[in-house]
């Protein structure tokens, strides 16, 4: 027996030790060919071309823009850019979430409880504890805190109780904006509303049309809403019942509401452009120094004509001006002094002009009937509704674009259509082809103002459609 120590065994067998060596290696190398830096400056650049926040509309010359591009362009760095978001906020929100169930934790007087299906007033109460009875009181005790039994799926309610385990307040997001907020007084409960102000800014959305125009716009990321704003603004020269053919395009500058950095809503069109068979339209928003406003076209004349050239959003032609049609009900030739516009039952006519209702009732074979007088000159007329608007009747006055009835098939009528037709010193004419005058153009006095804000307007839809094309090509 000696009295040598013996020797420990090695930690790591030879071979695991060369292998170490060889992934160290293999990572200094990668070091060389793809430094940090280089990575690093990649993922900027594409998140300054992807991510660009809009400035908002006080300072639209200081920031970047944001770009929402039709889906159908199909760039593969939107799917990267989602994922990269989704990751980051996912980081973001653990942290907060484990600091509130700490925050619950150490406070036993606050309650929070999310609607769900089945879900009532007095169930989630019970949830927390509180009996029936605080339920009637609180509703009894405001006529608007009755908005508290207006439950959504998957809305948050919090509770916070008093030291004696009664309900202090109880307040609830019911939407974006919109919290409510009920706090025991000494005389019962107080309500209050808090409306807060999203930060608007400037968006851009661009679109081909391949089969319809909402079908496009939707997919450029337009709301059904601004489509329609979209084709109001364009649709004196635009008819977008009939105009609209495949492979149209057009681009949108549109205001963004955005709230914690989610968009929440929009706003007015600021700028639009449209080219329809190869011819280009463009339109611009601009508010005059006397608060009115209106939209121009790039060089400052009005966009707003007389008439309107379409009484009915998005309608198909079913029979035209004629003098020798023959009529599907009566079987007989007989002028057709009109243009028949056909859509489901209920879509809104609008009033081609501002004018005096002459008469707002039954009419022969016209069924319900409206007649608008446009001063001494012009007339038009709108057949076979359903029903007219609240507060159409003979010998109120009317707006342009104003809703003046429902389609319907009322009178002759073989089915839910709107029968249109226009009058030029007591004559019936085609209202497709009467030329109709336009409004007063810019100001000389405000022209170079005009200028100063329409320019920057029609410069931006220029740079985010090539910037858009440009990153398409890549």
């Amino acid at each position: 027996m000696t009295n040598e120590t013996p020797k420990a065994p090695p930690l790591y067998p030879k071979s695991h030790l060369l292998a170490a060596s060889g992934i160290a290696a293999l990572l200094s190398l990668a070091l060389l060919v793809f430094p940090s830096s280089e990575v690093e400056a990649k993922k900027t650049t594409l998140s300054l071309e992807l991510e660009r926040p809009a400035e908002q509309l006080k300072d639209e010359s200081n920031a970047a823009p944001l770009v929402q591009a039709e889906a159908d362009q199909g760039s593969p760095f939107a799917q990267i850019e989602g994922a990269e978001a989704n990751t980051e906020q996912a980081s973001e929100q653990a942290p907060a979430t484990d600091s509130k169930t700490q925050a619950q934790a150490k406070d036993p007087a606050h309650r929070e409880v999310t609607v769900a299906s089945g879900d009532t007033l007095s169930t989630l109460f019970a949830k927390v504890g509180l009996p029936a009875n605080v339920v009637h009181d609180l509703l009894a005790s405001n006529k608007q805190a009755k908005q508290f039994s207006q439950l959504k799926h998957g809305q948050v309610l919090q509770f916070e109780l008093d030291k004696d385990g009664q309900l202090a307040s109880l307040h609830s997001k019911v939407s974006n904006l919109e919290t409510i907020r009920l706090t025991k007084t000494a005389k019962g409960y107080t309500f209050d509303r808090e409306i807060s102000k999203p930060v608007v800014r400037a968006a851009y959305a661009h679109g081909v049309i391949k089969s319809s125009l909402s079908a496009s716009a939707q997919r450029a990321g337009l709301s059904h809403s601004m489509t329609m704003d979209m084709a109001k603004v364009l649709g004196y020269d635009i008819d977008f019942a009939q105009d609209i053919r495949q492979g149209d395009e057009f681009d949108v500058v549109f205001e963004q509401k955005v709230m914690d950095g989610k968009v929440v809503g929009t706003g007015n069109i600021l700028s639009a452009r449209f080219t329809n068979r190869g011819k280009t339209y463009t339109a611009v928003r601009y508010t005059n120094k006397q608060g009115n406003t209106s939209y121009y076209t790039a060089d400052g004349n009005s966009l707003r004509k007389a008439f309107i050239r379409t009484p009915v959003d998005f309608a198909r032609i079913s029979s035209r001006f004629s003098a020798g049609r023959k009529h599907p009900i009566l079987n007989k030739i007989r002028a057709h002094k009109g243009v028949d516009y056909a859509a489901p039952r209920g879509t809104p006519i609008k009033a081609a002009g501002d004018g005096r209702i002459e008469l707002a009732g039954r009419r022969g074979g016209y069924g319900n009937t409206v007649i608008i007088a446009h001063g001494n000159s012009y007339k038009t007329l709108y057949g076979h509704m359903q029903g007219f608007a609240k507060g159409i009747k003979t010998g109120s006055s009317v707006k342009q674009g104003q809703i003046i009835g429902y389609i319907g098939t009322t009178g002759l009528s073989t089915g839910p259509h709107l029968h249109y037709e226009f009058q030029v010193n007591g004559v019936h004419v085609d209202p497709l082809s009467q030329k109709v005058p336009m409004a007063d153009p810019i100001a000389k006095a405000e022209r170079q103002r005009f200028l100063q804000q329409s320019q920057p307007l029609i410069a931006r839809m220029d740079q985010e459609k090539a910037t858009l094309l440009a990153a398409n090509k890549r």
